[in-house]
């Protein structure tokens, strides 16, 4: 069963009465992002208003979410494709190079059918088939992105107590935890000579940059955020290569990073008033 209007019950009900009355349907897919963004795309030919805003039929193509209905709590899990063109961009970074960076982490979705008796005009009703959360953005090619989506359900799946002890700090680095201001931990620079998609050259580099992050300015790699798995006196090691080779001169800012022990939030960051870890804490031991 799924909740709709009475225009829309009462519309079905007189479709069924009349065996040759056909509907036309459209799917639409609502992406909310964290950031509050809200994008809307539909598989029909034109664009349809629904809920006061306008879902595109000129943008983003979305395959997948099927409605399922069961007994029990088991988290639906399913997985999307959204195809993008060229020119199809977000926030003015290619659409599909927003994903890999993570743009859809977390983001709402929601898959709605709508139904109209003309496609000039508004919708009789509507009806939920499928509401949940990006899980994981699993693969990023040049046209195409598969991303699993889970159920509402998952909001249940979380560990409890909320609060453990550990050795190491809880927070995440620069969030409302932690307290420290990101752009004060952060430097500007250019990509040296000699650099790959894994590894920046940089003079201005140090240890300080390990675990921290880079995010491109300039260049092919405009916008795009790398982890750094390593940072020495003149390069920085990325986790994982960049989509494009940066070109000598693509500027880039570069943010330090934390291993999350109280040695460091001392003397590095000077924040041991906000650590939240537990390093006092004696291990498990045994008796027999």
């Amino acid at each position: 069963m799924r909740a709709t209007s009475p225009t829309l019950i009462t519309f079905l009900n007189d479709l069924r009465a009349h065996n040759d009355a056909t509907a036309l349907v459209a799917d639409c897919y609502t992406f909310t992002l964290r950031t509050g963004l809200i994008l809307t795309y539909t598989n029909a030919d034109v664009p349809i208003t629904l809920n006061g805003y306008v879902y595109a039929a000129n943008s983003i193509l979305v395959d997948g979410l099927k409605f399922k209905c069961e007994v029990g709590l088991n988290v639906d899990q399913q997985q999307i494709t959204l195809s993008a063109g060229s020119t199809d961009t977000l926030g003015g970074i290619p659409f599909l190079q927003a994903i890999r960076n993570g743009v859809f982490d977390g983001a709402e979705v929601q898959r709605e059918r709508a139904f109209l008796t003309s496609w000039t005009g508004a919708p009789v009703g509507s009806v939920i088939l499928f509401k949940g959360r990006v899980g994981t953005v699993d693969h990023v090619g040049r046209t195409t992105a598969q991303i699993t989506v889970n159920s509402d359900l998952v909001l249940l799946d979380l560990d409890m107590p909320r609060n453990l002890y550990s050795p190491t700090c809880q927070h995440v680095l620069f969030d409302s935890g932690c307290g420290l201001v990101k752009n004060a931990f952060g430097a500007s620079g250019a990509v040296g000579a000699g650099s790959a998609a894994s590894v920046i050259e940089w003079s201005s580099s140090a240890a300080g940059y390990t675990q921290g992050t880079i995010t491109f300015t300039s260049g092919a790699n405009t916008g795009v955020t790398a982890t750094i798995k390593e940072a020495t006196a003149s390069a920085l090691t990325l986790a994982y290569a960049l989509p494009m080779a940066p070109v000598t001169g693509d500027t880039f800012t570069a943010y330090q990073g934390c291993d999350h022990t109280q040695a460091t939030c001392t003397t590095k960051f000077n924040n041991v008033a906000n650590f939240r870890g537990f390093p006092f804490i004696p291990p498990p031991t045994y008796a027999y």
